[in-house]
């Protein structure tokens, strides 16, 4: 009897594959029109982007005007971005009305800060724990000694303070502040001790209830009413005071939900091996718990930074404050000055919220390997 096995006696030949699984046809075909709905939002996208894209591109940039010494370089009938307002403006963008002789303590202030972020924000770089110390201690010391006034070096007003100044200030020390003032009520939301948990409850939901502009104006008007007579608090402390307990109460129920998020069994394994509240809280359970929360505290910092425009009604010039202030300036009102303004404005905090929004992508990709299978 014939036998019907066969046996390759070479290697099949190597085939391409199909097209319908290769090259950019397949992948639209994949990624954005797999079904009818997405076919359908995949052309309105491209409406809506067609539509916004090239006004804004043309305004910015290749109808826009950018020399000129006064605002009739920037006047016609399809004439884009005012660029000439930005660049005779922006040494009041940046410092506000600090006297020009003595900007170079706020250069230097920008430098430290840039300096000491850029290495600790880096995971290969050694000593982070003198690098931290450096950031968050004696930065803001010496920052404070540079700006004010101190070390023999002359005495500036907070109210000359303004611009990417303010801004930063304002910003720096919310983050800085409310972080670990809201690990603290978050703990103390889910202690046993009641009058511990009673006042952090207290404190957060007062705090959340209440409206950033409503703390602005109780701390910029109310609070000096309580004050004993003779005694001044600087304006902008008492905004910077005001910005940190309201950011933290927010911070805390992020924290809050990152607690609740560790394993019951992570708390329980600690206190096995003799560990302390303290001791456990420090070294097993908040590291689990921040990490879980990175995308709402990244949250939470991008809030405050873009809510650091508001310290504007109380008086304060931030940079879009200090920008709307130099649209009252007759040598350059152009019906396109405040829209030009906006737009460096927007551009500016574009910058800085999406700088830290992919920074923290990165951080939760390289503290999210032991969750990878």
């Amino acid at each position: 009897m014939s036998s019907v096995a066969y046996v390759r006696t070479e290697p099949a030949a190597v085939l391409p594959p199909p097209r319908s699984t290769t090259g950019a046809a397949a992948w639209l075909r994949t990624n954005l029109f797999s079904s009818f709905g997405n076919a359908v939002l995949t052309i309105v996208s491209i409406w809506l982007l067609w539509s916004i894209i090239p006004p804004i591109l043309n305004f910015a940039f290749f109808h826009a005007v950018w020399e000129g010494a006064d605002r009739e370089a920037c006047l016609g009938p399809a004439v884009g971005a005012c660029w000439p307002f930005v660049e005779a403006k922006i040494g009041q963008f940046i410092y506000g009305v600090y006297p020009i002789d003595q900007r170079w303590r706020v250069d230097l202030v920008y430098l430290m800060l840039a300096g000491s972020l850029i290495p600790l924000a880096i995971p290969s770089v050694p000593y982070k724990g003198w690098n931290a110390l450096f950031v968050f201690v004696i930065f803001p010391v010496v920052s404070f000694f540079l700006l004010c006034g101190g070390f023999g070096l002359q005495p500036v007003e907070t109210s000359l303070w303004g611009g990417l100044l303010v801004t930063l200030v304002v910003s720096y020390v919310g983050i800085v502040a409310s972080l670990p003032l809201g690990v603290l009520l978050a703990l103390g939301r889910r202690s046993r001790l009641p009058l511990v948990k009673l006042f952090c409850v207290s404190f957060i939901e007062f705090w959340r209830g209440v409206p950033l502009i409503t703390v602005l104006f109780m701390s910029s008007v109310m609070l000096p009413l309580f004050m004993p007579n003779g005694l001044q608090v600087d304006k902008l402390l008492r905004a910077l005071i005001g910005v940190v307990l309201f950011s933290s109460a927010y911070m805390a129920e992020v924290v809050r939900g990152g607690l609740q998020a560790v394993p019951k069994g992570q708390y329980e394994g600690a206190m096995a091996v003799g560990l302390g509240y303290w001791s456990m809280m420090r070294l097993v359970v908040l590291p689990q718990a921040l990490k879980l929360v990175i995308p709402g505290i990244v949250n939470t910092f991008v809030g405050l930074f873009m809510d650091t425009s508001l310290v504007l009604i109380i008086g304060i010039f931030d940079l879009l404050g200090i920008i709307q202030r130099n649209f009252t300036d007759a040598k350059w009102a152009t019906p396109v000055t405040s829209s030009t303004g906006y737009l460096f404005a927007a551009l500016v905090f574009w910058m800085f919220c999406f700088g830290m929004s992919r920074y923290s992508r990165y951080m939760e990709r390289r503290l999210d390997v032991g969750r990878h299978r």
